[in-house]
């Protein structure tokens, strides 16, 4: 290993998120999937107006609160504690799906475990460990009008994330829009379209995307 393997390539977490934040547009309502998702409010332009939505009854979100501001009873979808704005409404979880399946949200950035090279996108579960339940995201990626998935390029173990084909219970099928990993960003500009490469993370060649990537993509 040289030296220069030691030199951090592509983005943090925070500027993920700070990139994803850059496919929002003035009148937005925006639904924020768990995990790096969350951070991208943290990165809307003060000029800019965005209505955050949460599976749970809440539109309107505010940023994270302060210690002395916490509320245990205001929370998003991943159960953090959030705040609330000046114009947050609250409703039933059936009016909050029903915003969702009726195609009034705009955008989604949601987080996943695997997305294959022909949109399909597995965000759920892994067999053999505990979950929850699947919460919003099959609904999330059937419903709303562009699905951005901020994710890591690799799993923990080193094994691509953005792959040929999924090999974990989907979310969905030839849905996801966008993919914005910490070495590159790869969009494609309708579902029949294969995706293409539109940027690559500071310190990062092609090669190095190449050697990491299973998935066929344009460049």
């Amino acid at each position: 290993m040289t030296m220069h393997d030691h030199i951090a390539k592509g983005w943090t977490r925070d500027q993920m998120a700070a990139r994803a934040a850059k496919e929002l547009r003035d009148g937005y309502y925006v639904n924020l999937g768990i995990g790096i998702p969350t951070l991208v409010a943290n990165h809307v332009p003060a000029e800019m107006t965005v209505t955050l939505q949460s599976e749970n009854g809440m539109l309107g979100i505010g940023p994270f609160p302060t210690e002395d501001e916490i509320d245990a009873d205001l929370i998003n979808a991943g159960k953090q504690t959030i705040s609330e704005l000046p114009h947050s409404a609250y409703f039933d979880s059936a009016a909050s799906f029903a915003m969702i399946r009726g195609g009034h949200i705009d955008l989604t950035v949601l987080g996943a475990m695997e997305v294959a090279e022909n949109g399909d996108i597995a965000n759920w579960m892994v067999p053999g460990k505990m979950i929850k339940g699947m919460g919003g995201a099959m609904d999330l990626v059937a419903g709303v009008k562009k699905i951005i998935v901020v994710m890591e390029h690799c799993a923990k173990d080193g094994s691509p994330k953005f792959i040929p084909e999924c090999t974990l219970p989907l979310t969905g099928r030839n849905v996801v829009d966008m993919v914005i990993t910490d070495l590159a960003v790869f969009q494609r500009p309708d579902h029949q379209s294969p995706f293409k490469l539109i940027e690559l993370a500071p310190g990062v060649t092609a090669e190095d995307l190449a050697a990491k990537t299973t998935a066929h993509y344009l460049v």
